[in-house]
């Protein structure tokens, strides 16, 4: 700032170094998930190494004792971690041949209980990236707004017989249906597999690993299985990616 060359030296009561001339000071952190933390860098890199090494998630109570933090620091330290994930990750646009499909995670009861469920709608381009929105509803004004701003136009488009898809073609894409109600789960190259698929794992690890996900926090919970499953066939570099993108 001041334009002279010098040492900075560290200000021992703040994470943050200052100029030997004109005492400017600088914050390395500021703007990444360590802004306002009190714990050790390494406890959050290793944090992040269980993070992308774990197939299905790492809960607070592990985090507390990993790395000898209170269970609030825990569940701080994984909750800015999914953030992170989700920023990392971003939002690309999808294109070519994709799969949509809705699911209902959480609750006790079967579909008769939706309104006590979590409703959430993925989109998962052919072999390539996936994507998954937290939506209010099933219908077709909850639905089609994302595929539109997030699926170039023209796009094949396979999806089951929900009643809210059946104006796609209508939207500029192409649009091929399986009729799940009829036992017909792939036509051709036409099917939601993957997505099925990937709903499973999630469930199972929601389930197993975190017991219950409220529907305030289930974006971040997403944004942390949507990494994994986006970087799956390069999962040697998942740490690495998180700490390069500081």
């Amino acid at each position: 700032k001041c334009g002279k060359h010098g040492k900075f030296s560290k200000i021992r009561k703040l994470p943050a170094w200052q100029c030997a001339w004109c005492g400017h000071h600088v914050h390395p952190m500021a703007g990444t998930p360590f802004e306002h933390t009190t714990t050790p860098l390494q406890k959050w890199f290793y944090a992040m190494y269980l993070f992308t090494t774990s197939r299905h998630g790492v809960p607070a109570k592990e985090l507390q004792r990993q790395l000898s933090v209170t269970y609030k620091t825990a569940w701080r330290m994984g909750h800015e971690i999914r953030k992170y994930l989700g920023q990392v990750d971003g939002d690309d646009g999808l294109s070519g041949h994709v799969e949509i499909d809705e699911t209902f995670i959480g609750g006790k009861g079967g579909h008769k209980d939706k309104h006590k469920k979590t409703i959430v709608m993925g989109m998962l381009q052919r072999n390539g990236m996936l994507m998954t929105k937290v939506v209010p509803d099933c219908k077709k004004s909850s639905l089609l707004p994302h595929i539109r701003q997030n699926i170039a136009a023209g796009s094949l488009l396979n999806t089951d017989e929900h009643v809210s898809y059946r104006q796609l073609a209508n939207e500029g894409f192409q649009h091929v249906m399986v009729e799940h109600g009829k036992k017909q789960y792939v036509k051709g190259i036409h099917h939601v597999n993957g997505l099925e698929s990937f709903w499973g794992i999630l469930k199972r690890s929601i389930k197993g690993t975190y017991i219950h996900v409220s529907e305030k926090h289930m974006p971040k919970y997403l944004a942390e299985f949507e990494y994994r499953h986006n970087m799956r066939k390069h999962t040697e570099f998942m740490f690495e990616r998180l700490l390069l993108s500081f």
